[in-house]
């Protein structure tokens, strides 16, 4: 058995729009359905999410039949934590608040085998098939996808230098935690923001790297697209679960209420 190659990468480096959904009910079962809705990836939070590693070992499971590409965030940009997702399996990686070109290095540096890297070697894991995968540490290294996450002014400064890292396959512009550090919190679609964002994408794709961005609201999904977007999500599921019930729950309890 060898490793196949991963196709999301792929897809990524051929700048092909990929339309992902995230996930942050911690459920396999959730994802098992979103997985039926025909999405090309879909986000397993572990950064905003209580999401724990046996549990998105699961999620991992319930994708691994499907044609949705799983991407892992890991909690924080940690060599630890980075190596133990990987072993379980994951092969594509969204690593959040990458502000320098050392954090850039050091996050791809975690996903790789020395000596081009510092990822620590198992023989036996979920990820080489417990140990099936005959070709496993020759090709693994090429096959991880690193997408670093840019959410200050700090890091846009720093953005060139970022995406210009050998292994850094895209640049994921985190909008709210980006507005909230230019002085707009709570406000991602702020005129000043949107310019920095939409210059932020100039320079990704400049670089030769993919842009993506977290858009649930349509009208500016679409408008990223229109420049150039790579790796977009275009809503959540905790937040399509909250507002389909809030809507059926309005339209039921105001016409009973009407009815006391």
């Amino acid at each position: 058995m060898n490793l196949a190659p991963n196709r999301f990468k792929q897809a990524v480096r051929a700048g092909k729009p990929l339309i992902g959904l995230w996930s942050s009910l911690c459920s396999n079962i959730a994802v098992e359905a979103i997985a039926g809705s025909g999405f090309d990836w879909t986000l397993l939070d572990m950064e905003h999410a209580p999401n724990e590693l046996p549990i998105m070992i699961t999620q991992l499971q319930a994708l691994s039949n499907s044609s949705t590409v799983p991407v892992v965030r890991p909690a924080w940009n940690d060599m630890v934590l980075i190596k133990r997702i990987l072993d379980s399996g994951a092969h594509n990686l969204l690593v959040p608040y990458v502000q320098t070109v050392e954090e850039a290095r050091a996050a791809v540096a975690a996903t790789r085998y020395p000596p081009e890297g510092i990822r620590g070697v198992a023989t036996v894991h979920r990820s080489n098939n417990f140990g099936r995968t005959k070709n496993y540490y020759h090709d693994v290294n090429d096959q991880i996808c690193m997408i670093v996450q840019i959410e200050t002014p700090r890091a846009l400064a720093n953005l060139d230098a970022i995406a210009s890292v050998d292994g850094v396959d895209g640049c994921f512009i985190g909008p709210s935690d980006l507005s909230a550090s230019m002085g707009h919190r709570g406000t991602p679609g702020h005129p000043e923001v949107r310019a920095a964002i939409e210059d932020a994408f100039r320079r990704i794709r400049k670089a030769g790297k993919a842009p993506g961005i977290l858009a649930p609201i349509e009208a500016d999904a679409r408008h990223w697209l229109s420049l150039g977007a790579v790796v977009l999500a275009v809503g959540g599921d905790i937040a399509l679960l909250v507002r389909h019930a809030d809507e059926l729950a309005a339209k039921f309890k105001t016409n009973t209420d009407e009815h006391r």
